[in-house]
């Protein structure tokens, strides 16, 4: 179980607003320049809330919950062959815990108060994009609800070729339409924004809202992969990689995912992405870190694998919310093997690290099979990558150069991008030819391709291993027996 307070998040987010606003008059610089304001949010986390008091009726559900294990089963029964790609076409995705459609059914059928506000019609639903905007732009004071195509492609309701909710599969989940958000494109004026009940200042009073895109979609912006084939991996808590397809929907024949990867416009045409989903990637480093207790931070846990630079023939595979693509196995858990009486701390880490580099290695493989056309190099962003033990390690494992950009904050910016390019704020063009070349960091494979394909083999032969262990023969309380 993995929950969020949608309040926390709000307040988060008032908080940086009104730092980021002193931070700048402590620098002279005149807030009335800040012309638009972007939003990006973790995706399929799903929240649902009362139009009437503003307040959420339950925690937010986070992507990589699993309470709905038992959701997806129940639902698979009535699919004819339990077919989990049965919505692949219209959809793009699995039938798979990680997206919003299974938790919000989850809530309407255990949150009695979410089933009753349905009923006296008081219930919104949105992912966090949606929560957020809305209470932005004045919340029960007519506060827009609303959400982009990217952030809708990712509830299993939304078709991607008509980009509106589809009848038939809120049917199919049992979901009142009326709940659900408008949708609009990544760059437009959503609404403006309203004077913060929490602080008095009101520092961006009226500034338009004008850009949403989930996060991996705001990453692949803020590389400018706006090219068909281009291509960005972002190394959060979990790993996703896009791949641009251009105009067009690529449907994968590998486990990946077909998702929107951007409308830059009402009138803008709609541009698709595959998608590699990997659930844990920094999360291997803090679960080391907080569970395990080997190292005080995230920085000591990458010295621990400098140490030795290898894992000494230890396999780590982090499953801890099933395995997502290219496997979409639910029933998988994590595990360590390959262990000896030589094995130490040391290894483990080097291992953990090791295993977010394979873990992106299946997701590439898959990748260059659906588009036919391998990479060349991998551009990366996100957390990870201030790591460069972590970035040789993947540039070896992969055998093509790594490239990051200068500014690892590429979700933030491709969200400011797009506010800022919206029609009616227009302080930039998104135009490729007015774009300038990004400054960047070159990490070039150094060992030879047999080792790295031995090691990426004991690889997958541990991920055959972490299979198959869990079953949902779980009580209602969510103790497995």
């Amino acid at each position: 179980w993995v929950e969020q307070d949608p309040k926390e998040i709000l307040n988060s987010v008032y908080e940086c607003v009104e730092k980021t606003c002193e931070k700048m008059q402590e620098l002279n610089i005149d807030i009335s320049n800040i012309r638009a304001i972007g939003v990006t949010n973790q995706r399929e986390t799903t929240v649902v809330w009362d139009k009437t008091t503003g307040e959420p009726l339950y925690n937010a559900i986070v992507w990589l919950d699993l309470r709905t294990q038992s959701t997806v089963e129940r639902l698979l029964k009535r699919i004819p062959g339990k077919n989990k790609t049965f919505s692949k076409f219209k959809t793009g995705l699995p039938l798979s815990t990680y997206f919003s459609a299974v938790k919000l059914r989850w809530l309407l059928d255990n949150v009695e108060e979410i089933r009753k506000a349905v009923e006296d019609q008081r219930a919104l639903f949105g992912t966090i994009d949606s929560w957020l905007i809305w209470s932005l732009t004045g919340g029960t004071n007519g506060g827009i609800h609303c959400t982009d195509v990217t952030n809708a492609s990712r509830t299993m309701l939304f078709n991607i070729h008509s980009l509106e909710w589809d009848p038939e599969l809120c049917k199919f989940f049992d979901i009142p339409m009326e709940i659900l958000p408008k949708v609009r494109s990544s760059s437009e004026i959503y609404g403006l924004m309203v004077c913060f009940p929490v602080f008095e200042s009101g520092a961006l009073t009226g500034v338009p809202i004008s850009g949403c895109l989930g996060d991996q979609h705001a990453a692949l912006v803020g590389q400018m992969c706006f090219q068909d084939g281009q291509a960005k991996n972002t190394y959060g808590t979990g790993c996703f990689l896009l791949c641009n397809t251009g105009q067009k929907t690529v449907f994968s024949e590998h486990g990946l995912i077909t998702t929107i990867a951007y409308k830059m416009g009402k009138d803008k045409p709609v541009f698709y992405a595959l998608e590699g989903s990997v659930a844990i990637a920094g999360a291997v480093v803090r679960w080391l870190r907080d569970n395990l207790g080997i190292a005080k931070t995230s920085q000591e846990v990458e010295k621990l694998a400098a140490d030795v630079g290898t894992s000494y023939g230890c396999y780590f595979v982090p499953a801890f919310s099933g395995l997502y693509a290219p496997y979409w196995e639910p029933s998988a858990r994590g595990i360590i093997c390959g262990l000896t009486q030589f094995t130490n701390k040391n290894h483990i880490a080097f291992a953990a690290l090791e295993a977010v580099c394979f873990q992106t290695r299946e997701i590439l493989d898959a990748m260059n099979k659906d588009c036919g056309i391998p990479l060349s190099q991998l551009q990366v962003d996100g957390g990870m990558t201030n790591n460069k033990i972590f970035m040789q390690l993947q540039s070896d494992i992969l055998c093509i150069p790594v490239v990051k950009p200068s500014m690892p904050e590429t979700t933030a910016l491709g969200a400011a991008m797009a506010a800022g390019a919206a029609e009616g704020v227009e302080v930039w063009s998104l135009n490729p030819g007015d774009l300038t070349a990004v400054t960047c960091e070159r990490f070039e494979p150094q060992i030879n391709p047999e080792e790295s394909e031995y090691r990426y083999a004991r690889w997958k032969k541990a991920v055959m291993k972490s299979m198959g262990w869990e079953t949902s023969d779980v009580p209602s309380n969510g103790k497995p027996k």
